[in-house]
């Protein structure tokens, strides 16, 4: 049975309703530097929000026939929806959670494009203007609220999870709702969906109004990981690298539930960045939580993490078990001490300027064979760089997973081959063996998991 499919003119919904006759332009431009290919990518993933895939090629190839089109109005203009999935809409009517969502794609496709043409002396490799390029696309959508106390705990964890990690991650953002803290995760399914859908009922108990549940993402991952339909803040960030300095700039403390590599990877980025020597005082509650089932996973995570980061990296975050109201109050104490901590440095509660990343966290990593098998995976180096290194290969195998890129540069040349030496490279592929057998790899369902990854021997 054959999917039904809609047409419809959709009329804007949130805080992009008019564009230049350049950016016009350059969404309708079907050649390799045009946004239009970008564009259809993305709204194609928003419409799809729901859908039970994380294979952002294959969402592509199944939806062929479907096209976007911008058409002029006098007073702005709306998108021309054709063969959009019948499952976006309701009567013929598109979900507004959706047509929210379409127009934030919109909206930071053509910004993010468009800003490093307008800021005098912008460069890509230098690490202020990375960072002010994160603050200022965060802006651009209203993201940064400056007269709000600190509140807003992010989520990481899996989009391919059991029903008892998905209700376990629900009820810790229930408590973290109940004590008026707000949501941010990668926005998709999974434990990214289910704090932010237990928030929604905390904050209904407690009458809080504005209760936000920010979704970031980026352009390659979006289509494995639509938004959910609770997102009520959407933000699409140029690449894996600005999409985790945003939620370290935003967020005031990190809660990361069970996942696969794409967890890992959040973990290491955020541990390489705690352990730099400028961020030794500066208070980042970290806590790693799951079902009693979880213990497991959480001891194996814990000893990768000593064995390639010492005991140092280790005290960066504490492992609550089974205990979602020990997770919400923890969060809570440790964002009021971000609070305290912030007013007393004169730092703003919505962006954390006094963070620093070291250049090697901000550098977009290409993942492909040659860069993969180039990895620094040795000791004889600092702990953050060890950290940097290892996140990269974790997000390479994201990318061989669920990248459309990724996808295709695997089925054309084989396993990406990660090398090193073997006392960090053996707790990894035992790690990774381990992600594998409890089905963490790809959504449960899917096609049995094809290893987008080889571990070698050495790197000689």
């Amino acid at each position: 049975m054959t999917e039904s499919k809609i047409n419809a003119l959709v009329s804007p919904e949130g805080s992009l309703e008019i564009l230049s006759a350049h950016e016009v332009g350059r969404l309708k431009d079907r050649s390799e530097g045009g946004l239009y290919r970008l564009f259809r990518q993305c709204a194609l993933a928003v419409l799809n929000t729901g859908v039970e895939t994380d294979d952002c090629k294959s969402l592509m190839e199944a939806h062929s026939d479907f096209d976007v089109r911008l058409v002029p109005q006098p007073r702005g203009l709306k998108l021309e929806l054709i063969n959009a999935p019948a499952h976006a809409f309701v009567d013929g009517q598109l979900l507004r959670a959706i047509r929210e969502h379409l127009f934030s794609v919109l909206r930071d496709i053509v910004y993010t494009h468009s800003i490093p043409q307008t800021i005098a002396g912008f460069r890509r490799d230098n690490p202020e203007d990375i960072t002010n390029l994160v603050f200022h696309i965060l802006r651009n959508a209203r993201v940064l609220e400056p007269g709000r106390q600190p509140d807003m705990a992010v989520c990481w964890g899996g989009h391919s999870i059991g029903q008892d990690e998905y209700q376990y991650s629900k009820e810790v953002g229930h408590q973290l709702g109940l004590r008026g803290l707000s949501i941010i995760t990668g926005c998709g399914p999974g434990a990214m969906k289910g704090p932010m859908k237990g928030a929604t009922i905390g904050h209904a108990k407690q009458r809080v109004k504005n209760g936000r549940y920010v979704g970031i993402t980026e352009p390659a991952i979006i289509g494995a990981e639509a938004p959910n339909p609770i997102v009520n803040e959407l933000v699409i960030l140029p690449d894996i690298e600005k999409r985790l300095e945003a939620f370290v700039r935003c967020g005031h403390g990190v809660i990361v539930f069970p996942g696969g590599v794409g967890t890992a990877e959040e973990i290491l980025y955020l541990l390489g960045i705690l352990l730099h020597p400028d961020n030794s005082d500066l208070p980042f509650p970290v806590v790693f939580t799951g079902t009693k089932e979880n213990a497991e996973y959480f001891d194996m995570i814990d000893k990768f993490i000593r064995n390639a980061l010492g005991d140092e990296a280790a005290n960066k975050y504490e492992i609550i078990i089974d205990d979602p109201v020990r997770v919400a109050q923890v969060m809570r104490d440790g964002i009021k001490d971000v609070e305290t901590f912030r007013r007393a440095m004169q730092d703003a509660y919505y962006f954390n300027w006094m963070l620093k990343i070291d250049p090697v966290f901000q550098m977009p990593f290409e993942p492909n064979h040659t860069n993969m098998r180039a990895l620094e995976l040795h000791r004889d180096q600092p702990k953050h760089m060890i950290a940097a290194n290892l996140r990269k290969a974790f997000s390479g195998i994201v990318a061989g997973n669920v990248k459309e890129n990724g996808i295709r540069q695997v089925q054309e040349k084989g396993p990406f081959e990660i090398a090193g030496d073997p006392t960090l490279i053996k707790p990894l592929e035992a790690m990774l063996e381990q992600f594998v057998a409890q089905n963490r790899m790809k959504l449960p369902g899917s096609s049995a998991y094809r290893p987008s990854y080889r571990i070698v021997s050495s790197a000689a």
